[in-house]
């Protein structure tokens, strides 16, 4: 199995075969609207702005499974997205990342990549509280909270996972080295 063996959903009922994005480097992320960690969208959405034109692209997944923090539907999530964060990169349906209807794909990543490195004691300890609040995660790699990246290389292969901490612009280099 890899990446491109998957479908998801998108916005107003589309369907995205991700063999179509066989040759790219993809960033796929599980967000949420309500968040502390949402303004990680400009920090996404600039790094797309940087490489796309490289092969490069982010694929939002809306996730409503970490404090409720994404209860809009799919186009009042994508309007605040572009009003707020003028986001121009690929945002995909509302899913599950965890448990009996987690998306497949997410089965996938966490099967690929079931640990995130944290780095820092700020962002070990927000980890850490993160961990004890989450009614979702519940078995090891199971998606701790919104924010969760994992970056594709243009194979297909999942190579690393960051942890919802882990600011876009931290990562830059390795998306660099992959393009």
């Amino acid at each position: 199995m890899s990446i491109y063996d998957y479908t998801v959903k998108a916005r107003k009922g589309a369907v995205l075969n991700l063999a179509d994005l066989r040759g790219k480097v993809l960033l796929i992320v599980n967000t949420a609207t309500g968040c502390g960690f949402t303004p990680q969208y400009a920090g996404l959405e600039a790094l797309y702005e940087k490489y796309h034109d490289r092969g490069f692209e982010v694929l939002d997944f809306p996730c409503n499974q970490f404090g409720h923090q994404a209860p809009g539907d799919e186009e009042e999530i994508h309007e605040f997205c572009t009003a707020k964060y003028q986001t121009q990169f690929e945002q995909l349906g509302k899913i599950e990342v965890n448990g009996d209807n987690e998306e497949p794909l997410y089965t996938f990543l966490k099967q690929e990549k079931p640990d995130e490195k944290t780095e820092g004691l700020k962002n070990k300890a927000a980890m850490a509280m993160i961990a004890k609040i989450s009614e979702t995660c519940k078995k090891p790699g199971d998606i701790k909270w919104n924010f969760t990246k994992f970056l594709v290389d243009r194979e297909g292969r999942v190579v690393k996972r960051y942890d919802p901490t882990s600011e876009p612009a931290s990562f830059e280099k390795d998306i660099a080295a992959l393009l």
